[in-house]
């Protein structure tokens, strides 16, 4: 018999009943035990819908409110919450509408018009979430425990190539990302967890997991917005934010020398190595800075290091935490392999697939650990350019890159060539004043000939995805109209 454990907003709602679960920039503020009661509401009238256990039900919709009331109403049902990307076209919602065998499709405001053509042919109906009714009714058989094996959400891997999968997450495995989180950063009864990454993803999905686990207090933005993350940070008692680079770069212009309260303990800092210049500027303002690596089958982070190793490990997204395991596909220590995980927060497998054979996930991801053990993530398998023979690594080139003065964004991508087979191109947001052969010089200095980029282009931003990361098959989307070499 699957492992169950009472259902944790119930829970919050009995130990914590007044204490803040979530808090808008707009002033609202929503108690665990309101939070507990519009979620079950929300529950009955999905269930007057027509909402069965096991069912799986789509959701379109921005940070609001009605996320975690909706992703809590799932749960009192036993149905799976699949949570669609906001920025997919309307043939990419309605392949996933298909994929997923959706039953049932809501959706937030403003986003009525895709909804309709995503579903055109398909037998469900299309229903805002602010339409549904709260109901106050009793007599409805809602959930009081949670099974860990149950699967709970499914989320779109990006697809970079080919179609996007559906990752299964189970309860267990939120609860248990959460319960490795909480082991490896410590609770505090003061926390409170600003979430600008959007909540479809499984980045700001894990804030709402601690939320209601821990009974930890959230600040919800829509979205990434500099001035908004910086007033949470100094005026609205922020504890905890979760970045991408570009985002703490952008934060750190705000702070103009400055520094954040003394209560602000985490800028959980994800997407990739962070330049060794940006980790000097967070040091000197004490902000402290923890790396980590994640992605959607691991339920968000997976390994993360703290700001005591930044220096000493430049570079490293750390450890794995310790209900977790890592392990590099390789031949010796030092050796870049793919990077393979395992532990009780890693995904079941994806929706309608086959199930892949081994105890542990093959990542995708290319790394290897130092003498110490620390991870270090050179870059995607598939993002690797082969020239010459030789392997190009376009986040060790972009790292170098970013260290440049006048340098703000980097993107390295590949591209055919005759003789070479596939040589690096660069795409810089820079600010004004630095050239073509300003670059040029700096990488002759600290990159091999064969990792210099074959040419440069300056452009006004690089095209990334809603959590902020890179979308290195789409740079070359920015040629036109653009100053290059």
């Amino acid at each position: 018999m699957s492992e169950q454990i009472p259902h944790w907003l119930d829970k919050q709602a009995e130990l914590n009943p007044d204490r803040l679960a979530v808090e808008t920039y707009m002033g609202e503020q929503i108690s665990f035990r309101d939070l507990r009661k519009r979620s079950r509401g929300m529950a009955r009238a999905l269930i007057d819908e027509g909402v069965k256990p096991g069912d799986h039900v789509a959701f379109l919709s921005d940070n609001t409110p009605y996320f975690p009331i909706f992703i809590h109403a799932i749960s009192y049902i036993g149905a799976v919450a699949v949570l669609l990307n906001t920025r997919l076209t309307a043939p990419e919602i309605a392949f996933q509408l298909k994929d997923a065998h959706i039953s049932h499709f809501y959706i937030g405001k403003g986003y009525e018009g895709i909804a309709d053509k995503s579903a055109v042919g398909l037998e469900m109906k299309v229903k805002a979430i602010e339409e549904l009714p709260i109901l106050n009714e009793l007599d409805y058989p809602l959930r009081r425990e949670l099974p860990f094996e149950e699967v709970y959400t499914m989320m779109y891997t990006s697809g970079t190539t080919g179609h996007p999968k559906a990752v299964m997450h189970t309860y267990g495995n939120h609860w248990y990302s959460a319960i490795a989180s909480a082991l490896n950063l410590g609770i505090n009864s003061n926390d409170k967890w600003l979430i600008c990454l959007p909540l479809f993803h499984v980045g700001g999905f894990s804030v709402l997991m601690k939320n209601v686990i821990y009974g930890m207090s959230t600040h919800l933005l829509e979205k990434f917005d500099a001035p908004l993350v910086h007033d949470a940070i100094i005026a609205k008692g922020v504890t905890h934010v979760s970045v991408v680079t570009v985002m703490l770069q952008r934060l750190l212009r705000l702070l103009d020398g400055e520094t954040y309260p003394k209560g602000f303990r985490c800028m959980l800092l994800g997407g990739g190595p962070v330049p060794e210049r940006l980790l000097q500027e967070t040091s000197k303002r004490n902000i402290p800075v923890f790396q980590t690596y994640g992605m959607t089958e691991t339920s968000s982070q997976i390994a993360t290091l703290g700001p005591d190793y930044a220096f000493s490990k430049i570079g490293s997204a750390g450890k794995a935490l310790s209900l977790a395991e890592l392990r590099i596909d390789s031949h010796k220590r030092g050796e870049v392999g793919e990077i393979l995980v395992r532990g009780p927060m890693v995904s079941k497998g994806y929706f309608n697939r086959k199930e892949e054979d081994g105890i542990y996930l093959r990542t995708g991801d290319l790394g290897y650990e130092d003498e110490d053990g620390f991870l270090y993530v050179v870059d995607r398998v598939k993002d690797i350019i082969i020239s010459g023979g030789e392997n190009v690594y376009p986040a060790e080139v972009e790292s170098v890159l970013s260290e440049m003065p006048g340098v703000r964004e980097t993107g390295i991508a590949g591209r055919h060539d005759e003789v070479w087979g596939e040589v690096p191109v660069a795409f810089l947001v820079t600010e004004a004043g630095v050239t073509v052969e300003d670059v040029r010089t700096f990488c002759n200095k600290r990159l091999a000939k064969f990792k210099n980029p074959a040419e440069i282009h300056f452009v006004d931003a690089l095209p990334r995805n809603a959590s902020n990361k890179l979308l290195r098959r789409k740079l070359f989307h920015l040629l036109d109209g653009e100053t290059s070499e």
